[in-house]
């Protein structure tokens, strides 16, 4: 593929490259930068607080070209309940497959609690709730991307979520997409809206007449929908700010051209989306690009892929794998494929990535769909501090102490020097009057 970037990280420094190469696809930018959708974003935002539905049904008329009236934005349930009746059995029974998978994987995660710790004088815990209410973000402009309703919903109903509104642009038919109702009837969501973007998230997260405001908003969205997640943050938990999808593939001569080709291309076809290949094997080199050429002709829609591979892609040679792990860690990735000899080895090098897939056998399109954990996950550098998805993420922790009259006899001349040398005499007198109400 002529148009490929290769660099060599002996001959060049491949970090700058890297990130001269990412630099568009970066949440730095969205933050750093202020983006002219900003200004769109806060407009759609002040707007959906003033007028609400009214809002939202104007904004969707104008972005999606669907005319859903005010009163008409939540789906019946019995039309969710016919698109699952009508839904192909292969369909249904792939979901089903998912759903279990995800289920499966997220209560395993929840298993063991933390006793309480109980010392002499005093007990202290944590107890932990769930969110009383989810908002899930399911793309569906372009393509109905129904696994996303998996993969953030399962992880909410396992930690205890009891209520989960689904939102979706009305893009097809003025309506949502039949096949992610369908999948929202299999996991028991009957509380679907015709609305997608920055107005959904506003709605979400304020509240209107007819959609009740959520606690967390959670799922993938495009820059509007994510620039709109990030001005809430506050007025509502979010899941992350998060940007284009990405993969990081690390590869010796054991890896097979023609899977490094299609990992690549499978990120690269959410146009944008990011592919970066790094290799101390240059015969490797030669025949992914010559399999990235043959693959592009058998894709249905080459033209987006073959872009993204031009621009926001790239082949790295490096010197060895110690260089690999590095520039790896530095990078962050959303999804990272390790396709060594050892692989293990490898991956217990790397400090930061969304998600690692390991072997020669384990794409990335595992954990999109069926492998368990939530594929949901940090892109853009963001994995350095975010994880992905899970059901932990919808838990709530809240301390609970109790001490008995020694403790805080114990405790009370401490109290008192920190509270005074920050001069707060009440917070002080709050344990020393009950100290003194213990003496004679």
């Amino acid at each position: 593929m002529a148009d490929m970037r290769v660099i060599d990280a002996g001959r060049s420094d491949a970090v700058a490259e890297l990130r001269a190469l990412r630099r568009s696809l970066l949440l730095d930018r969205l933050v750093l930068e202020v983006p002219p959708e900003a200004q769109i974003v806060q407009d759609i935002i002040t707007d959906v607080c003033r007028r609400g539905d009214q809002a939202v049904a104007e904004i969707t008329a104008r972005v999606d070209g669907a005319q859903v009236p005010p009163d008409a934005v939540r789906v019946p349930p019995e039309h969710i309940a016919q698109a699952r009746a009508k839904a192909p059995a292969a369909l249904l029974d792939a979901a089903r497959q998912a759903i279990a998978a995800v289920r499966r994987f997220q209560e395993h995660l929840l298993k063991g609690s933390t006793p309480p710790l109980q010392l002499p004088d005093r007990t202290l815990s944590i107890r932990v709730r769930p969110v009383r209410r989810v908002g899930v973000c399911v793309p569906g402009a372009s393509a109905p991307l129904l696994s996303s309703a998996i993969h953030s919903a399962v992880p909410a109903q396992v930690a205890g979520v009891q209520d989960i509104a689904l939102v979706a642009p009305p893009r097809h038919n003025n309506d949502v997409h039949p096949a992610i109702l369908a999948v929202a009837a299999e996991l028991g969501i009957f509380e679907v809206y015709r609305m997608g973007g920055a107005q959904a998230i506003a709605a979400l997260a304020m509240g209107t007449d007819c959609v009740p405001r959520v606690d967390k908003i959670v799922g993938p969205g495009n820059v509007y929908g994510q620039l709109a997640k990030r001005m809430l943050f506050g007025v509502v938990d979010i899941d992350m700010f998060a940007g284009p999808s990405e993969v990081l593939i690390v590869a010796d001569s054991s890896a097979r051209p023609a899977f490094v080709a299609a990992d690549m291309l499978s990120q690269a076809e959410h146009d944008p989306g990011c592919a970066i290949l790094l290799t101390d094997d240059r015969s490797l080199v030669e025949g992914v690009l010559a399999e990235l050429d043959t693959q592009l002709t058998q894709l249905p829609r080459p033209e987006g892929a073959r872009r993204c591979l031009a621009n926001f892609s790239a082949v790295v040679i490096v010197r060895d794998m110690d260089e690999a792990v590095a520039l790896a860690n530095d990078v962050a990735t959303e999804h990272l494929q390790i396709e060594t000899r050892d692989p293990a080895a490898v991956a217990e090098r790397i400090d930061s990535a969304g998600a690692i897939f390991l072997g020669h056998w384990t794409p990335e399109a595992t954990g999109d769909y069926v492998a368990g954990p939530s594929h949901v996950l940090p892109t853009g550098g963001s994995a350095r501090f975010w994880s992905g998805v899970s059901a932990l993420g919808f838990l709530r922790r809240v301390a609970v102490m109790e001490y008995t009259a020694e403790g805080l006899v114990q405790d009370a001349p401490a109290i008192e020097a920190l509270a005074t040398a920050e001069q707060l005499h009440a917070h002080a007198r709050s344990a020393t009057i009950r100290v003194q109400s213990l003496r004679p």
